[in-house]
């Protein structure tokens, strides 16, 4: 397995870079939060069971409670009723965890205008000017939202009319649904859909029209600006929850240099 031994050799001498893509999880992590009288998630917690103390003199651990879809996390196709019968998260076969990526970068687009959409003469003019979109690859799409990571209410960026974050048009949506042969789409911001998405029609076009057809969302990404328009390899294994709608993971690029 000479291809394994080089990958192998390559990350130990610093000519392939692991690049992390994961947003630290903490109590501070943004969630989504939805108008009544819808059900939220749960902020990340960490309770101590023992710390070289007398609950447990020679060890330190702790019991969590979060969301699936809190912090950095997966979507899988169940998520979404479109795909109601689709896989859970366990069910998602692990090759699909190695795949490449490649990244739309729109983050100055983002910055003039945080209500940005991605449309499908973006990706267009991206495919003419690098090649067509992976086989089985993930889409990475930069807005610089990262930036606004550490605090909630800049992350979500609401007003009396809703969230306002940058995101994917319906037909863009659809576009990259039915007409592409990506795994799914990875974000910077809370959800793969834009702040706005509710007003679409459909509402929230991503997760109606990629987890329909049974593609993958990844959400809460940074470091993109870190990663090439195209030859970057993501992994991106989430727990096998049983029955569950997503997970929390850890997001890696694999980047020559």
């Amino acid at each position: 397995m000479s291809v394994l031994r080089d990958l192998v050799a390559g990350i130990r001498a610093g000519s392939i870079e692991v690049i992390d893509l994961t947003a630290p999880l903490a109590s501070s992590t943004p969630i989504l939060m939805l108008p009544e009288p819808f059900g939220n998630t749960i902020p990340f917690t960490l309770q101590e069971i023992s710390r070289y103390d007398d609950r447990g003199p020679g060890w330190y651990w702790n019991n969590i409670a979060t969301g699936e879809h809190t912090g950095t996390h997966f979507d899988a196709p169940i998520h979404w009723v479109t795909a109601r019968d689709g896989e859970d998260v366990s069910q998602v076969p692990p090759s699909r965890f190695l795949a490449p990526a490649v990244v739309l970068d729109f983050a100055a687009e983002s910055a003039a205008d945080p209500d940005f959409l991605l449309e499908v003469d973006h990706v267009a003019a991206w495919e003419k000017e690098h090649g067509a979109l992976p086989d089985g690859g993930w889409l990475l799409y930069r807005t610089g939202w990262d930036a606004y990571a550490h605090d909630q209410a800049e992350f979500l960026n609401a007003n009396e009319s809703g969230p306002h974050t940058p995101g994917i048009s319906v037909e863009c949506a659809r576009y990259l649904a039915e007409r592409t042969s990506i795994a799914g789409v990875g974000v910077e911001t809370v959800g793969t859909d834009a702040g706005a998405a509710h007003s679409f029609d459909p509402a929230f076009p991503c997760h109606t029209f990629l987890l329909g057809a049974g593609k993958y969302g990844l959400t809460q990404l940074r470091n993109l600006d870190r990663l090439p328009a195209t030859g970057a390899v993501v992994v991106a294994p989430p727990l096998p929850i049983v029955g569950g709608s997503g997970s929390p993971l850890r997001v890696l690029a694999l980047v020559e240099r």
